[in-house]
């Protein structure tokens, strides 16, 4: 039987409201939208599952909590509560296009903060909040400037990626547009770029999931090919937690098919 797991993926929290209603929660099948948090994976019970919505209401408000996760199957290591609950709170405000995995002792936190104060402050709180068992990897990154992360966003121009249908091989016209982001990347001045792979919902999660980070991992790759350091990608595989469009379209799910690139500091 697995072990308790639980990822949270943490949308932009400037928008957050205050929580006045701790029943109120988002359907699953809504796509996420700025100041909205998605928490997805599986819990052992429902009291569980009603004490992490709770939670993650406090923190970024009724309405902004949505709900995609599974009771039963796994099995939570002994005082998860009084552990891992308090690590959700305030401080997740500050990140932006991150992602809190909880499985079992193992935490790992990744996405960007306006600074490096920031960043400090929450690695700090979570050393304080949880005891030696649990161990945590910190993958908090500072956001570049807007100018460099303007100039990979035109570069791709809304077009996506292309992979062949179900694996992380990339077709002919993935490999031209990965060209033209390998022109770009030494021209940007931030020492490390995120790779982020998205799928949509069709199938399995976990299927997912693997399937997205192997397709970062593919196009991290292929730019290392043509002449880009590898020390400076940071690869990332989310699976379908962080739509752009509706799944229930076939074109909401091509959008949602994509990679993502950020630079940080």
């Amino acid at each position: 039987m697995r072990v308790f797991l639980l990822a949270l993926s943490l949308a932009m929290a400037s928008t957050t409201a205050t929580a006045q209603d701790t029943a109120t929660v988002v359907p699953a099948n809504v796509v996420p939208q700025p100041g909205q948090v998605v928490a997805s994976g599986a819990v052992p019970d429902e009291a569980t599952k009603a004490d992490i919505l709770r939670r993650l209401q406090a923190v970024y408000g009724v309405g902004n909590v949505i709900d995609r996760i599974d009771v039963g199957g796994v099995v939570a290591p002994p005082n998860w509560s009084d552990h891992v609950g308090r690590l959700i709170d305030r401080p997740l405000q500050q990140i932006n296009r991150g992602q809190l995995d909880i499985d079992g002792t193992q935490i790992r936190l990744r996405g960007e903060v306006p600074n490096e104060a920031s960043r400090q402050e929450i690695a700090s709180r979570f050393a304080t909040e949880l005891n030696p068992t649990y161990r945590i990897v910190n993958g908090l990154r500072v956001a570049a400037g807007q100018d460099e992360q303007r100039q990979l966003d035109s570069t791709l121009a809304n077009r996506v990626v292309e992979f062949e249908t179900g694996s992380a091989r990339l077709t002919a016209q993935g490999r031209q547009l990965l060209d033209q982001v390998a022109d770009v990347l030494p021209r940007i001045a931030s020492q490390t770029i995120q790779v982020i792979g998205h799928t949509d919902s069709s199938g399995s999660r976990a299927t997912n999931l693997a399937l997205s980070q192997a397709r970062a991992d593919a196009v991290k790759a292929y730019l290392v090919e043509k002449g880009i350091a590898a020390a400076r990608f940071d690869t990332l595989g989310v699976g379908p937690d962080q739509p752009v469009a509706s799944n229930n379209t076939a074109e909401g799910r091509a959008q949602n098919r994509r990679i993502e690139f950020r630079a940080a500091r």
